[in-house]
């Protein structure tokens, strides 16, 4: 058996003294009866009659307050007397009155709506967010439930969900027709421009640097009967020439290359979009693309980066994370202790939120009333429940005294002087 807690023995204490108070008046009404009693019998004086009504009264209501109250909890004197024991025997029933009360006067919709607008939650909570050290506190919990989070992940079902959520939604989605609007968009702003003029300059730049290279290339391909002068004023023009077309490609927009590749880029768009057999060459290579042993290990890569990325960053302090987070925090505390809108916005969303609750799940709240009563033991809860508000009872007995010996004084009183 647990050992009780200090509280709880000084609630034992308190019970046991105002029991012994109201036994005691008990015992008191019942010796002044007794002795009234015989004084009568022996010819006291007139005066006695009323001090033993009133203690013989005191004993009635004290007896029945007794009654009364320890009818609560156990059967007076172990009788099985009926409707006794109420809480031993009726504790179920007692559950489910105390959760449906809870969920009629605590958990209805306009007492839950007026005490979230009462509370101002908005304010207070935006003013406790903007305290730089609530915020380092709050940013320092979600940096140890993240990390807590992350850890409880398994790698490998990280990387089936990833791999269902991003490489399969790739291989169900054809790929033609969005690259072909996304490059006949591209073509038609002109975005492809910078790109284009890239490549002209690395094309000439290459044709200028490499002039030894070109030269060999026509010595090798020339006739070997020819001369070896031919064959070099053959390579200086055929030089010349690539030299002057790729400068000319470089420095001119509309030069004819440069046209006929926008030509060739928006026919390719449109056959992408349009051409069964452009679109299906396009699913061939998106399945040549998937296979590639890089792209299926693609998702457990990126889980285990950004695993490494979100430990690092939220055990670090001073890390870009956790100090954008502690930022967001602060300010977000900040506008809802001084925007108004903002905040009315977020308690309508509170309210609105927090009555969901309630008016979907209210039985669920009011039944953990009811079931953990279910749970308890009859006479352990008829304990618990009378060391809580036992002491308060036991001056319904000494009230019971009291009340009974006045009203006993004041029933024999006017029989004397009426009757």
């Amino acid at each position: 058996m647990s050992q009780p807690l200090p509280d709880e023995l000084t609630r034992r204490r308190a019970l046991r003294r105002m029991k012994a108070v109201a036994t005691g008046l008990l015992l008191l009404a019942s010796v002044v009866y007794v002795v009234a009693r015989w004084q009568e019998h022996a010819g006291a004086p007139v005066w006695v009659g009323y001090v033993r009504a009133a203690a013989e009264a005191g004993m009635v209501g004290a007896l029945a307050d007794w009654f009364a109250v320890t009818a609560l909890f156990r059967r007076p004197l172990g009788l099985p007397i009926p409707h006794t024991a109420i809480i031993p025997t009726r504790k179920n029933e007692i559950g489910d009155s105390l959760g449906d009360f809870v969920g009629a006067n605590f958990l209805a919709e306009t007492v839950v709506r007026d005490r979230l607008r009462q509370a101002e939650v908005g304010a207070r909570v935006g003013r406790w967010l903007a305290r730089p050290d609530n915020a380092e506190r709050l940013t320092s919990e979600l940096s140890t439930a993240l990390r807590g989070a992350v850890a409880v992940l398994r790698d490998d079902d990280v990387r089936v969900v990833l791999e269902q959520a991003v490489v399969r939604r790739l291989e169900e989605q054809p790929w033609g027709p969005p690259l072909g609007r996304l490059l006949g968009q591209v073509v038609a702003e002109g975005s492809h421009h910078r790109l284009v003029d890239l490549l002209c300059d690395r094309a000439y730049e290459w044709v200028r640097d490499n002039e030894d290279t070109l030269r060999r290339v026509v010595s090798e391909r020339a006739p070997s009967w020819s001369p070896r002068f031919v064959d070099s004023m053959v390579g200086d023009r055929v030089y010349g020439e690539v030299l002057t077309f790729a400068r000319a490609v470089r420095d001119d927009p509309n030069h004819r290359v440069r046209l006929m590749l926008d030509d060739f880029l928006t026919q390719f768009a449109r056959d992408l979009r349009e051409d069964p057999e452009a679109m299906a060459r396009a699913e061939r290579f998106k399945r040549e693309v998937l296979a590639h042993p890089a792209v299926q290990g693609l998702a457990a890569s990126l889980w285990s980066r950004a695993k490494e990325m979100l430990l690092s960053a939220a055990e670090d302090p001073s890390s870009e994370l956790r100090t954008r987070v502690r930022g967001g925090i602060e300010s977000l505390g900040e506008r809802l202790a001084t925007d108004p809108e903002m905040r009315d916005k977020a308690e309508r969303w509170l309210e609105t939120a927090v009555v969901h609750v309630v008016e979907n799940y209210r039985h669920e709240l009011t039944s953990l009333i009811s079931d953990t009563v279910r749970r308890w033991d009859g006479v352990e809860t008829a304990r618990k429940v009378e060391l809580q508000v036992g002491r308060d009872l036991q001056f319904i007995r000494i009230n019971g005294t009291v009340v009974g010996a006045l009203a006993g004084l004041a029933i024999h009183t006017f029989s004397h002087l009426v009757l």
